[in-house]
């Protein structure tokens, strides 16, 4: 049996672009990728604290220390610049393995910034 668990997520992240004439994804500042364990072009669930909205893309890569959070394409017309937003990644693992699985969870204050912790 394989279980689903959380990945890893970003919490309170603030939108800072929505580019509705892109193709479509969510751009995250490498420096937030790594510290959540997300790889380019990962399936992420966004999860608009603002408006409840719920909705999936995949993840591309924006400049390191730069603290975007782009929505890009369909998934910019479901958050607005400003509003927060969690994002969180799932992986399959059996049962052996969701036991000893520990997810990376990373905070961040209102500028995408790392919060100590």
């Amino acid at each position: 049996m394989h279980i689903t668990l959380m990945k890893g997520k970003i919490h309170r992240a603030s939108v800072t672009e929505a580019d509705l004439h892109y193709e479509g994804s969510i751009s995250i500042d490498r420096t937030l990728l790594d510290a959540a364990g997300f790889l380019v072009h990962e399936r992420v669930e966004i999860y608009n604290i603002e408006t409840g909205a719920r909705f999936a893309t995949y993840v591309i890569e924006a400049p390191n220390g730069s603290g975007t959070i782009g929505l890009n394409g369909a998934a910019a017309r479901l958050a607005m610049i400003g509003d927060r937003v969690i994002i969180v990644a799932y992986a399959s693992f059996d049962e052996a393995e969701a036991k000893f699985f520990s997810p990376r969870v990373v905070l961040v204050d209102p500028e995408n910034r790392i919060l100590p912790g």
